[in-house]
């Protein structure tokens, strides 16, 4: 019986890996750069966001982003 919820587990922490981080959308475009030389990173990948929220290059280091914001911004 162990070994059976053993397997179960590791079969649904595989499955769990393979899925999408639940952002099928892209960063908005960058338009104006940083004077800083080293800016600073709220964040390296997706997952250190927040939920719905995308690690993307912004003007001054990379932070999170909603797809709300993102899209606010490339449409400006």
């Amino acid at each position: 019986m162990k070994s059976v919820a053993a397997l179960l587990l590791v079969g649904m922490l595989i499955l769990w890996t393979e899925l999408p981080t639940g952002s099928a959308w892209s960063c908005p475009p960058v338009r104006v750069t940083c004077a800083r030389p080293n800016p600073p990173n709220q964040c390296y990948t997706d997952r250190q966001c927040p939920r719905y929220h995308k690690c993307c290059p912004s003007s001054c280091g990379t932070r999170c982003f909603s797809r709300r914001f993102a899209l606010l911004i490339s449409n400006a």
